[in-house]
């Protein structure tokens, strides 16, 4: 989604003033299928969404590639505090403690963050949608106006551009849907739930930061560190292979960076550990 520039914000139509020129900022949105695939005929939508719009909005805000980035950043922040605290303290139940401690923290720190985020992005397209509501009703004339002049700048004949907006217009709720799409660059269907993301943050991150942490509750000393090494690795190329099913890039690449990076966080804070600590694995 994006953030409506702060220059093109509306003004409140109860205060009395003249309602600014938003057309020239809304070329700046991002651009919308209902252009493209628009018809000004009768009572049917005046658009549809397209196979490419909804696999747009799958790469940029699909559960699937949070829940891989979730359970990520939990496998790198638990192996290395983990090997961190092992580094120094080999005894078991210390070790147990200390990744149970970094999981729940971790998770609950995670969810607590997604959770006001996703809050205040929802609370701010909300506002966002009730003031284009509002001028909607209030002035019904102008916005269609604004629309068509919208469409037009993208390349639309002005006959046409005029004949979509007005179909857009029929409906209030299509009418704030298409200017909430093609004017905010908001999709009012698929605003999100903060509640849904913070549960699925807090998951994510606790499913990764238990797969270093399993060992141990097995084994302890340099067995439980070897252990940890091994399954936190395996786990690191899963995560990047997964993750290459985002960025498009090689599955192998993929893998072998995400192995690289929880190696290299996992050394350093097992060499911290190591540094400040005693003794050996026993």
């Amino acid at each position: 989604m994006v953030e409506r520039p702060a220059s093109t914000a509306h003004s409140d139509p109860a205060d009395g003033g003249s309602r600014p020129d938003r057309s020239a900022s809304a070329g700046t949105a991002a651009p919308s299928d209902s252009v493209a695939h628009g018809q000004s005929g009768g009572g049917s939508r005046p658009f549809a969404e397209g196979t490419d719009d909804r696999h747009h909005r799958d790469i940029q805000g699909g559960a699937a590639r949070a829940a891989v980035f979730g359970i990520s950043d939990g496998l790198v922040s638990n192996v290395s505090l983990i090997l961190g605290v092992a580094g120094a303290h080999p005894t078991g139940g210390v070790i147990r403690l200390a990744g149970l401690a970094g999981l729940v923290g971790g998770a609950c720190s995670m969810a607590a963050g997604e959770y006001v985020s996703m809050r205040a992005q929802s609370e701010l397209f909300q506002r966002e949608l009730d003031i284009e509501r509002r001028e909607i009703r209030r002035h019904p004339q102008g916005e269609r106006r604004e629309l068509a002049k919208i469409y037009e700048d993208r390349g639309v004949a002005p006959d046409q551009a005029k004949q979509l907006a007005a179909a857009m217009m029929t409906d209030p709720e299509m009418a704030l849907e298409t200017h909430a799409r093609e004017e905010l660059g908001i999709d009012p269907s698929s605003l999100g739930s903060p509640i849904k993301a913070a549960a699925s943050s807090f998951g994510s991150f606790a499913l990764g930061a238990v797969i270093p942490l399993v060992p141990w509750f097995i084994t302890a000393g340099l067995a439980g560190v070897l252990a940890s090494v091994l399954v936190g690795a395996l786990a690191a190329l899963v995560v990047g292979a997964s993750l290459s099913a985002f960025t498009g890039r090689s599955w192998l690449r993929s893998s072998l960076r995400q192995l690289a990076i929880s190696a290299g966080a996992a050394a350093v804070t097992f060499g911290v550990g190591s540094a400040v600590g005693v003794s050996g694995m026993g």
